[in-house]
């Protein structure tokens, strides 16, 4: 197939993601797009328009993912989908997520003008949410595809103001019985291009990261309470300080955490305090661990050997602990023939590659267990992602498009599948 013309797809998937940007932008610079609130709601219906103008059939489905359909010839054949998350973390940056679904668009509009209609019909998807920024669930969107929610599961999920995510999304327009069904059995293969949100491809000049698997995931909260008092008049052997725990119980979790080692991270990303006063002993203290790593078994043992040993910190200080899991994200393994084909491609575009794991979650761990899934990432300055300072480069996101658009055709016009 010919490439993409770079400097077009450069300046079309820039511009794109510049419009994009508009919607949720903040008093920070950044982009803040939660969940079914107007900002997001604004993205969506502009991307639906968006997709509409170039040609492709578009439709929401009942949760909010959108969808812009070209209809390949084959109307048994199974569905070639690629996009990512529309959704942002509070005052992110104008790449994640959204990158995904511009250079879809680019790519798909770029074979539909250069070879039309496709033997096998491509789809590029804009998943309603994947960050869990407004409520404390991830992969909305794409887990609704999947089967691994149930659309009216929204009503026991609340965000920090008291709204289920149940209200949100029927404030939305969605979340109605005769909507069309999330739950797909169509699909022949899933691709989603990313940044890396990490620094390895830059520092290592590669063009092109070709992602093997992406990391496990445990997320839990854990409230130690212990006993609020007077701060002047409570001796320091009477105390039952639900703080001291708390540090104690983290720093116990970085130690092990650096005994394991690589590839295993931990960490305590939020911490409430309560009363949070300078001048009263805390009663209760709340924090969220976020717990990764590429094998199960040992994310597993980790996990199991850290909860252990809270618990008898918190015996041993007279202090009582809960923790409720909320997250448990298996190591998700790309498709090995896919990813072939990308090194192939790469190579024949002359863009230097890694072949790498992924540090971070993604819609496309959701896809792994559905059908053959494919990701990969293009470089990000500096290695900085989830901020204002997030950039990748025209030249780079350009780079991502023509790898894209190749492995599209040979999906969907070619309509070779793993």
């Amino acid at each position: 197939m010919r490439i993409p013309m770079e400097q077009e797809a450069a300046s079309f998937v820039s511009r794109l993601l510049d419009e994009l940007a508009s919607f949720g932008a903040d008093e920070l610079g950044g982009v803040t797009r939660l969940l079914y609130t107007p900002e997001w709601l604004q993205a969506q219906l502009f991307l639906a328009e968006r997709m509409k103008s170039l040609g492709m059939d578009v439709r929401f489905d009942r949760v909010g993912n959108l969808f812009g359909r070209l209809e390949g010839s084959s109307k048994e054949a199974p569905v070639i989908l690629t996009g990512s998350h529309i959704d942002t973390v509070r005052s992110g940056g104008n790449y994640d997520g959204a990158y995904g679904i511009a250079a879809g668009i680019a790519a798909v509009t770029y074979l539909k003008d250069t070879y039309g209609q496709p033997v096998n019909t491509l789809e590029i998807v804009s998943f309603c949410e994947e960050e869990g920024s407004r409520f404390p669930l991830t992969y909305w969107g794409s887990g609704n595809m999947t089967g691994l929610y149930e659309w009216q599961s929204g009503g026991i999920v609340f965000d920090s103001e008291g709204i289920s995510l149940q209200e949100a999304m029927e404030a939305s327009g969605f979340g109605k019985p005769e909507q069309e069904s999330s739950k797909r059995e169509d699909i022949g293969a899933f691709v989603e291009i990313h940044i890396e949100q990490g620094p390895v491809l830059e520092r290592q000049r590669k063009r092109i990261g070709i992602v093997e698997a992406i990391v496990g995931q445990r997320r839990y909260v854990v409230t130690v309470r212990g006993e609020t008092n007077h701060a002047g008049t409570t001796p320091m052997s009477m105390r039952h300080d639900a703080l001291v725990g708390a540090a104690e119980m983290i720093l116990q979790l970085e130690a092990d955490a650096l005994v394991s080692g690589e590839p295993l991270v931990a960490t305590v990303g939020r911490i409430e305090c309560v009363p949070n006063t300078p001048n009263v002993v805390p009663g209760e203290v709340s924090f969220t661990l976020d717990i990764r790593h590429i094998d199960e078994s040992a994310i597993t043992k980790f996990c199991d050997q850290a909860i252990a040993k809270f618990n008898e910190m918190a015996k041993w200080r007279g202090l009582e602990l809960s923790i409720v899991p909320w997250l448990e994200a298996k190591p998700a393994p790309m498709n090995r023939e896919l990813s072939d084909k990308l090194e192939r491609i790469a190579n024949d575009l002359s863009l230097p590659y890694r072949r790498m794991v992924s540090g971070a979650g993604h819609d496309a761990q959701m896809f792994t267990t559905q059908c053959p899934t494919a990701m990969l990432f293009v470089p990000s300055k500096s290695g900085i992602s989830h901020s204002p300072q997030e950039y990748t480069s025209p030249e780079e996101l350009a780079e991502g498009v023509s790898v894209l658009a190749a492995l599209l055709y040979e999906l969907a016009y070619e309509g070779i599948l793993p």
